[in-house]
């Protein structure tokens, strides 16, 4: 299977479970594999059979701008099931993370996949 890739998109969202994360956004990094079959849109460089970037990554942001979650797990988990579904992408790989957790390290978070390769 074709992957598409996005790395490094910044959101900002509501995420955590103390009470002053309730009240601000916070920024989550955020790396995708899509699995996608590329050969449909290469082979005649049609731009509507690709899995369209912009698309993906608006509606990340309208998800993100939404959520109000107290685990970055449960971000995960409804965004991949909320771009599967609406892209009809069979098989994803997210990273979410997020920085300044942790005065020890850079970044923590999760990683998942979903859906059959």
């Amino acid at each position: 299977m074709d992957t598409v890739f996005i790395e490094g998109l910044e959101v900002d969202t509501v995420i955590g479970a103390y009470d002053w994360e309730r009240r601000i956004r916070q920024c989550l990094r955020l790396d995708l594999t899509l699995g996608w079959d590329i050969r449909p849109a290469a082979a005649n460089d049609e731009l509507d059979k690709a899995l369209d970037y912009a698309k993906v990554a608006a509606a990340i942001d309208r998800f993100a701008e939404a959520a109000h979650f107290e685990l970055v797990e449960t971000f995960a988990e409804r965004l991949a099931a909320n771009l599967m579904a609406e892209f009809g992408i069979a098989w994803l790989r997210l990273r979410v993370t997020k920085p300044g957790v942790n005065a020890r390290a850079r970044a923590l978070g999760v990683e998942i996949e979903r859906g059959c390769r």
